[in-house]
């Protein structure tokens, strides 16, 4: 018989997670369409259970090394000629050590980070309320694409879910990274959490243009 997953495990915090972000909206909560970003937002991560086909993160030349965050929502360039995409994540750390290795693999490096968006995800329907094809809503995809859509990364944001105790520990005594954002876990397995006013402040906050006085 299959050992029952014990509350509060890795994997069932993971579930919780995975399945609130599932209501989480295609553009992030508190983002909005400025002139640096003035493209397609659309949830990659995570899709429905059964979907395998869904957006992941790689280094170029690498095929055995993935990276896939908890939530993944991806901004689309709409200009064919420049083409690239910025990226928000979401991880859900259970601990410490989980917390570094995730922060680890989110690093800058002088290595170029690809986006990499299945053919079959492309094709499919944003979602039940909207039958429109992905693709379609892509404007630097001109014509249906017959292949996977790789894209380099022009702007990576993260933000990281942590377990009260964690979060209290990190946010008094540890400075992060200018691309890191960190929230309470509750703030990510709560039902309405994309509706909660902080973070859709905190996400709004984790754009491209809050590090401009006035942005263009």
């Amino acid at each position: 018989m299959r050992e029952m997953l014990r509350i509060g495990s890795g994997k069932v915090l993971d579930e919780l997670v995975r399945a609130r972000l599932r209501l989480w909206p295609q553009q992030p909560p508190g983002v909005t369409v400025t002139p640096k970003q003035p493209g397609t937002w659309l949830r990659g991560r995570p899709g429905e259970p059964t979907l395998v086909a869904q957006p992941f993160l790689k280094l170029p030349g690498t095929n055995t090394y993935r990276t896939i965050p908890d939530g993944l929502w991806l901004h689309f360039s709409p200009d064919p000629a420049d083409r690239y995409a910025d990226i928000l994540c979401i991880e859900a750390c259970g601990s410490i050590a989980n917390l570094q290795d995730k922060r680890a693999r989110f690093a800058p490096s002088t290595t170029s980070l690809l986006v990499v968006c299945p053919l079959r995800w492309l094709l499919d329907p944003v979602g039940p309320e909207d039958r429109t094809p992905r693709w379609k809503l892509i404007r630097l995809l001109r014509d249906m694409p017959t292949e996977p859509l790789v894209l380099p990364v022009r702007d990576l944001r993260v933000l990281y879910g942590l377990k009260s105790r964690h979060y209290l520990g990190f946010a008094r005594s540890q400075m992060p990274q200018p691309h890191e954002y960190f929230c309470p876990m509750d703030a990510l397995t709560a039902e309405d959490g994309h509706t909660a006013p902080e973070m859709r402040s905190l996400i709004g906050r984790a754009s491209a243009t809050a590090n401009f006085m006035t942005p263009p």
